[in-house]
């Protein structure tokens, strides 16, 4: 296969996927080894950023999606005829925030934190595909537990979970091991 025939090929395996696709993945489709894959995957990024392209490329940890690129999102949302999205309420963020800092996590977890029952947001945050199932908890009763998505990440324009901000308690434990070293 000449270089540019494994580029239109891991762009064809990217497209058709339409969700995140690890890199072995595309590697095993295309028939090339990972090495070869990555190059690809980082070639056809360049290149849709150096044209501004209408498409991008995102990484979300080891694994690659093609995406509209924000710029363009208001076009693809018409022709698409799609409901503008609603703002997620605030009841919403704080389960969505406990999710992410604490997954995997059972809905009881999540009202004890909140302090109400937390039923209405959690399918909300379901239904949109922020938060998903992740299996059940080796709890009594076996509860099922909630992560986060892909789509989380991508809401939020996050590679990974490691770039969450830091909780108020990291925070602080940074302030003061920063003060410990400057002598304070």
């Amino acid at each position: 296969m000449t270089e540019k025939e494994i580029l239109n090929a891991v762009e064809a395996v990217l497209f058709a996927v339409g969700e995140p696709i690890s890199i072995d993945r595309i590697a095993d489709a295309v028939g090339i080894d990972t090495a070869g894959a990555l190059r690809a995957v980082e070639q056809l990024a360049e290149h849709y950023d150096v044209n501004l392209s209408g498409i991008c490329l995102l990484r979300m940890e080891d694994r690659f999606q093609l995406a509209t690129r924000p710029m363009y999102t208001q076009y693809v949302q018409s022709a698409l005829d799609t409901r503008r999205n609603l703002p997620l309420s605030q009841a919403a963020m704080e389960t969505l925030a406990i999710v992410a800092y604490n997954q995997p996590v059972s809905r009881s977890f999540i009202d004890q934190i909140r302090g109400v029952d937390s039923s209405s947001s959690v399918a909300n945050l379901i239904s949109k595909g922020l938060i998903a199932e992740a299996g059940r908890l080796d709890l009594p009763g076996r509860p099922i537990s909630f992560k986060t998505t892909d789509a989380f990440l991508r809401s939020f324009g996050m590679n990974g979970l490691s770039e969450l901000p830091p909780t108020q308690e990291e925070q602080i434990e940074l302030t003061e091991q920063s003060a410990t070293l400057s002598g304070e």
